[in-house]
């Protein structure tokens, strides 16, 4: 599908957040999703996942949930890298986060080439954390939630109140793909995951692949796992297929 990508801006508590859209190249209204990056910006990988969902006929948007902080901070995944995200992650507070969420989704449904009532969120690392929590405080029908760390944690970003206390407040579906050699994410943790979706009855699956580890489902990373990839988009695909439509 022949596809058309622009830098955008939009307005949250006064300041701007910057965003990547991408979507196919026509005027007929599509379902959306928000698609959240890892804490090394909305760098050339984000940019190829947010083009590939836009590819399956959607209206794909990545927002710079780092613009307060680091606005239009992009990094490689290196050392260097990961010490400069990791400084902007630290700074995150989930009001600041849900109300860039509320903000980007308000944007889509002022489009006219958005079915506004079809908008679901996917996202990796923190940004698996970030669409968690975004399914949680927000209306998207489905989410797709890639190893997002400190789900379960006792507070949530910046402090703030946990994301898994707000599980109860999850209207749509949501899927959570996790690694089991991810150090990164205990496996106690994503079984408390699982445990609060299954006790607040929402619908959801919770996939642990055997072979993957944190990062599994970008190329770009050593720690990439074809076949647990391939297999994530594949679910992914017809999770917004089935709750999002076409």
């Amino acid at each position: 599908m022949e596809i058309t990508t622009e830098r955008v801006s939009i307005g949250v508590d006064g300041k701007t957040m910057s965003a990547y859209m991408a979507r196919p190249n026509d005027e007929t209204p599509r379902p959306a999703v928000l698609v959240f990056m890892e804490i090394f910006g909305v760098n050339s990988h984000i940019r190829d996942v947010t083009e590939r969902v836009a590819r399956e006929g959607y209206v794909a948007l990545a927002p710079d949930f780092f613009h307060r902080t680091g606005p239009g901070a992009e990094y490689g995944y290196d050392q260097t890298g990961m010490a400069e995200g990791i400084k902007l992650l630290t700074q995150l507070k989930a009001s600041e986060i849900v109300a860039d969420a509320r903000a980007a989704i308000s944007f889509l449904k002022r489009k006219n080439f958005v079915k506004g009532d079809r908008i679901g969120a996917m996202g990796f690392c923190v940004g698996g954390h970030v669409t968690y929590l975004t399914a949680c405080e927000t209306d998207v029908k489905a989410a797709a939630s890639f190893y997002g760390g400190g789900i379960a944690g006792e507070k949530g970003f910046g402090g703030e109140p946990s994301t898994i206390g707000r599980t109860k407040n999850i209207s749509g579906k949501i899927i959570c793909f996790f690694g089991a050699k991810d150090a990164h994410i205990p496996m106690d943790q994503v079984n408390a995951v699982r445990a609060e979706l299954e006790r607040q009855k929402i619908r959801h699956e919770v996939i642990v692949y055997q072979n993957a580890d944190h990062g599994f489902f970008c190329d770009q990373r050593a720690s990439y796992d074809k076949a647990s990839a391939e297999d994530a988009w594949a679910k992914v695909k017809k999770l917004f297929a089935e709750e999002l439509g076409k």
